[in-house]
């Protein structure tokens, strides 16, 4: 007679050994759980780092912006105009994820002077950041106590007749300048040097409105280094012709600073605040 083993069938045995299979417990949920179901890729392909993808801190935005940007060939536009055309996120939020990005070292924008003395934003895309540059700056020597000095401010034009009170006028519109871009925070010394300039505006009988307008109109959208070089440039740069028939100043007869007037805004020359000779003329009791 044939002898049985009583113990345990032998599919049981297997059945008990699958249960300890770590991956057996997700088949047995009905799909919870991530599958792959990958291709080779052989063209068309960018190789994408999971510390990007798989960022801790990084929003999905900036996530799917830093694998857009890591794929596209060099020299393309990754503005943010031309990022908002092509994705239906908006100007602010792919503003703010690129900023993240910059953040994390994902990116870095370098300002660059071209011939013409135009100034542009380059962006460099990093695909592992710290990744390269690490080895050369440990190679690089490092002085102690010692900094690289900023090269000088451009040199801005010079008003005819710098009154005090006009000077005052152009360090009051550089300091007000922070309130309408926090960017445009300026320095003691950094506003000492643009005044002059400002002040040259003021004296071509530029309202302050437009040339507050002309300084913080259009600026770049990332991190400006040295605000004082770009308002340097712009006071050069597009500073208007002087008004027709204008009469000869010299500080025997010093001109009144511009005034804005309370009733029309424009500027006109007095000594104290008030209304231009067109709006005093067109009061009631003037008539």
């Amino acid at each position: 007679m044939d002898t049985r083993d009583t113990t345990a069938p032998p599919h049981a045995r297997s059945r008990h050994t699958a249960d300890k299979h770590p991956n057996q417990r997700h088949r047995a949920t009905y799909g919870v759980g991530l599958t792959h179901d990958n291709s080779r890729h052989t063209t068309r392909f960018t190789v994408i780092g999971n510390h990007l993808a798989q960022h801790p801190e990084l929003s999905g935005l900036a996530i799917g912006l830093g694998v857009h940007i890591q794929s596209l060939p060099k020299d393309s536009r990754v503005d943010i105009k031309t990022l908002a055309a092509r994705f239906p996120e908006g100007r602010t939020r792919i503003a703010a994820a690129l900023r993240e990005l910059e953040t994390h070292g994902y990116l870095r924008r370098e300002r660059h002077r071209i011939p013409g003395g135009r100034i542009i934003t380059r962006t460099i895309s990093c695909n592992q950041p710290g990744g390269r540059r690490e080895p050369a700056l440990a190679q690089t020597p490092s002085v102690p106590n010692k900094r690289t000095p900023h090269k000088p401010l451009p040199a801005v034009p010079r008003p005819s007749y710098p009154s005090p009170a006009l000077i005052q006028q152009a360090t009051d519109l550089l300091t007000g300048l922070r309130r309408h871009d926090s960017r445009l925070l300026l320095s003691a010394c950094d506003t000492a040097h643009l005044a002059p300039g400002v002040a040259t505006w003021l004296e071509r009988d530029v309202t302050p409105t437009a040339l507050r307008h002309a300084l913080t109109t259009d600026l770049p959208p990332d991190p400006l280094r040295r605000p004082a070089a770009l308002l340097a440039h712009r006071l050069t740069a597009q500073l208007p012709s002087p008004p027709p028939f204008r009469a000869p100043v010299s500080p025997e007869s010093p001109r009144h600073p511009l005034q804005n007037c309370e009733g029309c805004d424009r500027a006109f020359r007095s000594p104290t605040p008030g209304r231009c000779h067109d709006c005093r003329t067109d009061l009631p009791e003037a008539a």
